[in-house]
């Protein structure tokens, strides 16, 4: 049979169906046996190591149960199954195409051996046409009908099945694009909260600010955020350099998400090296305002 299941593949649809419904290995073995509609079946050799594998990655529990392990799949489990959902979608595409490719070779094997019997046929018909309506000529034309009816079945079942597989592999693919927009929304969700929360990040986060935004007023009555502020319009030439090797990719919204996530990555690993104060905090919450407000001017503009 053509290859389906290549390195991780088959992990990945054991997962599958565990996320499914707690089941035992033989059930496994039968599921997949179904979905290839009897053409293919994994051996118990290869299905149990890698559940026990599984388990001892911790992506799977068992309990037993009426001496049988019953597998279940678990929080870490069903994570790498939502990492992998793309993968799992082009794993359904590939079933499908290997049970078409699977009833493709079966048509052709019963097409040869029809042919074959015909030749035969016709060959124990021309050496003695007084034995054409023998036994042996009403069994080979049983064995034709019979292998007729057979390949209709065949045929039927991987149209059956090409047809679900397409299905589910379309569900998959809506499935992996809510949650890339899923996890989208909550990036830019979380983009929009910096400016609140950069305040706990640490000491130099107003010269990181200023020079992000090129300077920018401090908060009323701070003197410390004030000179800072200074510094920050000093060094105003790095704004056109910082974060220069982020090329534009032609979506503005995702280009200033990009942009946020390299300013939230500097603080928080300038803070974590040299420290936080209660000093600085207040300093930072000044920075932090001044560029609020540049930004909310910056786009509450209009052209």
């Amino acid at each position: 049979m053509p290859p389906v299941f290549a390195h991780g593949r088959l992990r990945l649809y054991l997962l599958k169906l565990l996320d499914e419904a707690p089941r035992h290995g033989y059930e496994v073995i039968r599921l997949l046996e179904e979905r290839f509609q009897g053409l293919y079946a994994p051996s118990a050799g290869t299905v149990y190591p890698r559940l026990a594998k599984l388990e001892a990655e911790g992506l799977v529990t068992h309990a037993t149960e009426g001496g049988r392990k019953v597998y279940s799949i678990t929080d870490a489990g069903r994570a790498e199954l939502a990492d992998r959902g793309g993968e799992l979608a082009d794993l359904e595409l590939e079933i499908r195409d290997s049970v078409t490719e699977l009833a493709a070779e079966i048509r052709d094997d019963v097409r040869g051996a029809a042919g074959d019997l015909r030749r035969e046929m016709r060959a124990a018909a021309s050496a003695s046409a007084t034995q054409v309506e023998d036994e042996s000529w009403k069994a080979a034309k049983e064995d034709l009908r019979k292998a007729r009816q057979e390949w209709k079945e065949q045929a039927r079942r991987a149209k059956d099945e090409s047809r679900r597989a397409r299905e589910e592999a379309q569900q998959a693919r809506r499935q992996a694009k809510e949650a890339q927009e899923r996890a989208r929304e909550e990036v830019q969700r979380i983009a929009g909260q910096l400016q609140e929360q950069f305040a706990k990040s640490g000491g130099v986060l107003g010269s990181l600010a200023g020079a992000w935004l090129g300077g920018g007023a401090p908060a009323a009555g701070s003197a410390d955020a004030s000179a800072a502020a200074a510094a920050a319009a000093a060094d105003g030439g790095r704004a056109s350099e910082w974060a220069a090797d982020l090329a534009a990719t032609g979506d503005p919204a995702r280009d200033l998400d990009r942009l946020l996530d390299r300013f939230r990555d500097e603080v928080r690993d300038a803070a974590r090296d040299r420290g936080v104060t209660a000093a600085q905090v207040a300093e930072a919450r000044g920075h932090l305002e001044a560029a609020c407000g540049r930004l909310g001017t910056t786009f509450g503009a209009r052209p």
